[in-house]
């Protein structure tokens, strides 16, 4: 039986790398693209588990969800600092430079 390569392995791979790169996107394009890679890597998973030696690439799919997985926890944390920081100085603070200093000020006590 001849081995064929694992529907989607280098496209879970390539979400993975971009859940991590586009992480700092205020988080949300980071989840989506880690979130799809974990869906399609289970998919994948699945499939190779029905039939290891038909398959190849699991590696990429290996990879690609461990990527996501990072991805998911680095987009989850600056989300979270994002919403941090517009609920505690305002999203007008954050676009003024002397506001959010008068603003870290006054947090600070001098």
């Amino acid at each position: 039986m001849e081995q064929q390569k694992l529907p989607n392995a280098t496209l879970i791979l390539v979400f993975g790398i971009l859940s991590i790169v586009t992480c700092c996107c205020y988080g949300v394009l980071g989840l989506v693209f880690g979130i799809i890679a974990v869906v399609m890597a289970n998919k994948a998973t699945a499939l190779y588990n029905q039939n290891p030696e038909m398959y190849t690439d699991f590696g990429n799919v290996k990879t690609g969800k461990i990527l996501a997985y990072i991805g998911i926890a680095l987009s989850a944390i600056y989300l979270l600092m994002s919403v941090w920081a517009v609920s505690t100085f305002g999203l007008e603070s954050l676009q003024d430079q002397e506001l959010m200093q008068e603003k870290i000020e006054e947090m600070l006590g001098e």
